[in-house]
Order: structure tokens, then C-alpha cells, then sequence
């Protein structure tokens, strides 16, 4: 019998870090139950923001909710209304301060979550399930990820028995610690059930300590906007996929074999 365990949180306080950062103490249990509230109001309130993660940060009187994001525009709103209206909410449920913090993912190819919410949205829009994940995959690998699995687990296609269906490219070493494994599950509500969505994306190796700070990657993004923010860098992304650019130039092709 295969003994499966999740690969985020085999790697905490390895080369991950973790989602709530703060000293329970004798009201552990209130805080764990708020983080939960917290969360859920969130990702239920702002269902079409592309929210990856929420980092919840504790201090004596003020918590820190960091939302990553690949929609920062739809969060923050017209000069900031829509991040004050949430701020307010948070403050009905929570009865203290609260500070929010927003960062921008850039690349959302290679985030797992997002990945799975776009193929149950596809699913969810009767989109073939093979086409949504072939889509899925092909676009991860091209954005520089060593590899990507896939699986569709339910009644697909609306099969009277339920199946699971698994689609690989590349490579994921799940027993390797130092390999950084994002992974995340979703579910599509179709009209015959829900169909899960599990996807595990490994994006590389990590060598040496690492920083557990949990912003400590978002940090250096932000670094890098500000020292690029005068110029205009679609161009720049648009070559750097792997693909060669859209006017059909693929690159030097491979030598015919004899």
C-alpha cells in the first residue's frame, strides 16, 4: 500500500516555510480558528482574484494578511477602495488590526494552485479535460519548470464509474527534500459531480540554506519591479518563454537524421 504524504508539508523547515507565522501560546486553538476564518472569507470573497497563497503574520495587537496573487488590479481596486473595504471586513471578524499586503506572482504558470484552478475552470466550462491539461502542461514546461503531473480524478466526461486519469512531462522527485515541489488541489462542480484536480509542478533544485522567511521570494520581486519600473518589459518576457517569438521564428532547426 502506497503511504502518500503532502509535499509541502514534508519540506516545512527544509527549504519551505509556513503559511501563519506567530507564538500560539495558552490561545493557540482561537488563532488557529481565526486563520481558518480568515482564509476562508477571503478566497470566497475574492473567488476571481487567482489567490495563491494568504500568509497570515501575528503580532501582539496587529496581523499581517500577505496575499499572493496573480490579479493584483482586481484586489487592489480603483485607487485602493476595494483593499480598505477588506480591511474593514477583516476587522469585523477578527476585532483587530489589520494590515494587508499584496504581491504580485509573475509568472502563474508555475504556481500549482493556479494551475489547478484553471483547468476546473476549463472543466467547468465543458472544455475536453485532456485539451485543459495538455494546455496546462505544455504552457508550464515552456515557462522553465523541470516538470509537471496531472491528475483528474472523478466521473469524467460524466462516466457512470468514477476513474483517475494522470498526465506527466518532465520530471517531479517527490522523495527528494531539496527539489522545490509546489503542490495544490482543486475541485470542478460540473452538472454530474465533482471532478479533483491535483497538480504537482517542480521547479528546480535548491541548494544550501535557505531563508523560511515566508515573503523572503516575493521580497526580491518587489526589488526587482521597483529597479525596472521605468521601462516596459513585455518584449522581454515574450522572448524569454522558450518558444521563439509569435511571428513564427522557432529558432536553429534540429539536423535531419541520415
Amino acid at each position: 500500500m502506497g503511504q502518500k504524504v503532502n509535499p509541502i508539508g514534508i519540506r516545512l523547515g527544509i527549504i519551505k516555510g509556513w503559511d501563519s507565522n506567530w507564538y500560539g501560546g495558552r490561545h493557540y486553538a482561537d488563532k488557529l480558528v481565526e486563520d481558518e476564518q480568515i482564509r476562508n472569507y477571503l478566497l470566497a470573497r475574492l473567488s476571481k482574484g487567482a489567490i495563491s497563497r494568504i500568509i497570515i503574520e501575528r503580532t501582539l495587537k496587529l496581523i499581517t494578511v500577505t496575499i499572493n496573487t496573480s490579479r493584483p488590479g482586481i484586489i487592489i481596486g480603483k485607487g485602493g477602495k476595494e483593499v480598505d473595504k477588506l480591511r474593514e471586513e477583516l476587522k469585523k471578524i477578527t476585532k483587530k488590526e489589520i494590515q494587508i499586503n499584496i504581491f504580485e506572482i509573475k509568472r502563474p504558470e508555475l504556481d500549482a494552485r493556479l494551475v489547478a484552478e484553471g483547468i476546473a475552470r476549463q472543466i467547468e466550462g465543458r472544455i475536453f479535460y485532456k485539451r485543459a491539461v495538455k494546455t496546462a502542461v505544455s504552457t508550464t514546461i515552456r515557462m522553465g519548470a523541470e516538470g509537471i503531473k496531472v491528475r483528474v480524478s472523478g466521473r469524467i466526461e460524466g462516466a457512470d464509474i468514477a476513474r483517475s486519469e494522470t498526465f506527466k512531462e518532465g520530471r517531479t522527485p517527490l522523495h527528494t527534500f531539496r527539489a522545490d515541489i509546489d503542490y495544490a488541489i482543486c475541485e470542478a462542480h460540473t452538472t454530474y459531480g465533482r471532478i479533483g484536480i491535483k497538480v504537482w509542478i517542480c521547479r528546480g533544485e535548491i541548494y544550501g540554506k535557505r531563508d523560511l522567511s515566508p515573503n523572503i521570494g516575493m521580497m526580491k520581486e518587489k526589488k526587482s519591479m521597483k529597479f525596472n519600473k521605468g521601462g516596459d518589459d513585455r518584449g522581454d518576457r515574450r522572448d524569454n518563454r522558450g518558444g521563439g517569438d509569435r511571428g513564427g521564428n522557432r529558432g536553429p532547426k534540429r539536423p535531419e537524421r541520415a
